[in-house]
């Protein structure tokens, strides 16, 4: 089922391209338009770059919440579900190939970052730790869309959807510093799971806007998310058609 996905980036190479660099308009936008860093002590670049990393993760779902609904209105999962294969071989394998672009996203990222002037003050094992919590942040996230995509049903749907992932991206300390921001506004953001994977990826890069302490917060979240999304989008995708 991966290679089945896999196959289609050479059909749609134009879509994976895009996938990639629309992370890229965001870091320039944000660093060189938009961006004042609020409440950012030190480089701006260092306090962004981690916080672009790790909106990266929570966006981009609508690619492969599009692929499910698409093959639920062609029939392509009726004909999966017919053969011997485990049931949520269908999901797994379509939750392998994202995860395998949303690698290529953080690499394309760090990059453009690297370039940018972002530096990594932490150390080899700390760096590759920070990409491991941004990763999994991801595959909870994705199993969270996998979900309402099988809720949805229909394509036209998922934009509707895809909606719900904004105030989670940018209700956050992605660009700002909660202390910079109204009381009520600032303990929302400090709660938000995605705002825990960037403090504890911020710590583990060594810049600025990083708390210790929030590494184990960074794990437990995408956890939680797992426990509960990925059995309710297995079991709905086992119960399709009964």
């Amino acid at each position: 089922m991966t290679r089945r996905e896999l196959a289609h980036w050479a059909r749609q190479p134009i879509q994976v391209l895009v996938g990639l660099v629309f992370p890229v308009m965001l870091l320039l936008m944000f660093g060189y338009l938009v961006g004042g860093g609020r409440g950012v002590t030190g480089d701006y670049v260092d306090y962004l770059v981690p916080g672009m990393l790790a909106l990266t993760m929570a966006f981009g779902l609508e690619g492969t919440m599009l692929a499910v609904t698409r093959d639920l209105d062609k029939g392509v999962i009726d004909r999966f579900r017919a053969m011997p294969m485990a049931t949520g071989a269908v999901l797994v394998g379509r939750a392998t190939a994202d995860m395998l672009q949303s690698a290529l996203g953080l690499a394309a990222l760090t990059c453009v970052g690297f370039a940018l002037g972002w530096r990594v003050h932490g150390g080899t094992v700390a760096f590759f730790g920070a990409i491991g919590l941004l990763l999994l942040f991801r595959f909870a996230m994705l199993w969270i869309g996998i979900h309402l995509a099988l809720v949805a049903g229909k394509p036209e749907l998922v934009q509707a959807v895809q909606i719900l992932v904004w105030p989670v991206g940018f209700l956050s300390n992605a660009f700002a510093t909660p202390d910079s921001m109204p009381g009520w506004l600032g303990a929302v953001v400090q709660w938000n799971p995605m705002s825990q994977t960037a403090t504890a990826v911020r710590d583990l890069f060594g810049g600025p806007g990083g708390e210790s302490g929030h590494v184990w917060a960074a794990v437990a979240w995408p956890l939680a998310l797992l426990v509960v999304f990925f059995p309710w989008a297995v079991r709905r995708f086992g119960r399709l058609n009964r």
